[in-house]
């Protein structure tokens, strides 16, 4: 079973609206420590949620992992890696983040308690009920 990640990004920088497009892209540019741990954790097919931060503060999108972690090739330290990913569907409703706080059983994910973390994980019951969510229910 694939693990579940959600991904961070401000969208003047690189948006969904970019991935939807490109179809497939290099995560990088990743320095925090406990988010370079979750992305050397993380391998081919593991399902991505895409958090738009910013002034949108909303998660916007599915991808997959395509590649698993590698060195980053622009960076000359082993330590920096990134991943391949795969654009997957934009949700049919963004998923603010105050809805999200608002809501007792994600008290305990990432987004929520550590706002500031680029890449953190997601447990499949956060999962299913997110998805949930963005589409009305």
């Amino acid at each position: 079973m694939p693990n579940r990640w959600i991904l961070k990004s401000d969208p003047d920088t690189y948006g969904y609206e970019d991935l939807l497009r490109e179809r497939e892209t290099r995560w990088d540019g990743v320095r925090n420590n406990q988010a370079l741990i979750h992305l050397r954790a993380m391998k081919a097919g593991d399902e991505l949620l895409i958090y738009h931060s910013g002034e949108e503060k909303s998660v916007v999108g599915t991808a997959r992992v395509k590649t698993g972690p590698y060195a980053d090739p622009t960076e000359g330290d082993p330590k920096l890696v990134v991943v391949d990913l795969r654009v997957g569907k934009k949700l049919s409703r963004a998923v603010p983040l105050s809805e999200l706080k608002a809501r007792p059983e994600f008290a305990d994910l990432g987004l929520v308690r550590i706002s500031r973390l680029s890449v953190m994980p997601v447990s499949e019951r956060q999962w299913k009920l997110l998805l949930e969510m963005a589409r009305g229910g």
